[in-house]
């Protein structure tokens, strides 16, 4: 299931691991490798989260903020998330195709955990 979205914005659908109603969160998507490589930097925030993709590791040198990432396979599975302080490296997940960042705390809030499946609605330009 080869995904390809152009940089923008649209929704994160969060359907869970089966238990629960499904939750729209706003998103960013950042597919350019511009996008991705500026990504958070510089904010001290994020309305809703951002989508790197591909990606499979990230960093938050530079980061003004601690962030919940978000690792996704090639079907949109969440294989794992953590969060991580600002000057820290991640290790690259290999299955991993697809990364969402937000605010420190927000993926427990959202109901987004290892095994959780996500949708990416794009909105038209």
């Amino acid at each position: 299931m080869g995904r390809r979205w152009r940089d923008g914005r649209g929704e994160l659908v969060v359907h869970g691991s089966g238990e629960g109603p499904s939750l729209t969160v706003p998103l960013e998507i950042a597919t350019s490798y511009r996008a991705r490589t500026k990504g958070l930097l510089g904010r001290d925030s994020v309305d809703g989260a951002i989508l790197l993709s591909p990606a499979n590791s990230v960093h938050t040198f530079r980061m003004r903020m601690p962030i919940d990432v978000a690792y996704l396979d090639r079907d949109l599975r969440v294989i794992a998330v953590l969060t991580m302080r600002p000057g820290r490296l991640g290790m690259p997940r290999l299955r991993a195709r697809h990364v969402v960042e937000a605010n420190a705390g927000a993926m427990r809030e959202w109901g987004v955990r290892k095994g959780a499946w996500v949708e990416i609605v794009v909105h038209e330009r």
